[in-house]
């Protein structure tokens, strides 16, 4: 697949200038991810962007978060969070990482504090 960075550069330049937002955990936030190298997890639509769960807000302008995934391909390090929307959901344990504030785009609801601690769990476990 051929990637356009060029096209992600410019939004990436509009992203630099925003405002952070200021996040908690367990809340599910469209983010711009961004079109990234190799199989890290690319934005899935003309934006960039993709929901995420925030698993632990780091300052005012970092957050450690877990993209979400509808694909239905069964791993233990995609548990099922359920519906996001309308569709059901799975968070992408293998491409957590931190991002900046600045690419939260909209706040979308609130994972249950039980689905919540299962995940904190299982990200644990994996380290």
């Amino acid at each position: 697949m051929i990637k356009d960075f060029d096209k992600w550069n410019i939004k990436k330049k509009e992203i630099n200038e925003r405002v952070g937002l200021f996040c908690h955990e367990r809340e599910l936030w469209w983010c711009t991810f961004g079109l990234n190298v190799g199989y890290e997890q690319n934005g899935s639509d003309i934006e960039y962007r993709r929901p995420a769960v925030i698993l632990k807000s780091l300052s005012r302008e970092t957050c450690f978060v877990i993209p979400l995934t509808t694909s239905k391909n069964y791993h233990k390090y995609r548990p099922s969070i359920g519906l996001v929307g309308n569709k059901e959901a799975c968070a992408l344990l293998s491409q957590m990482r931190v991002i900046d504030t600045k690419r939260l785009v909209k706040k979308i609801g609130s994972l249950d504090q039980q689905t919540f601690n299962s995940i904190r769990k299982t990200v644990k476990d994996m380290l």
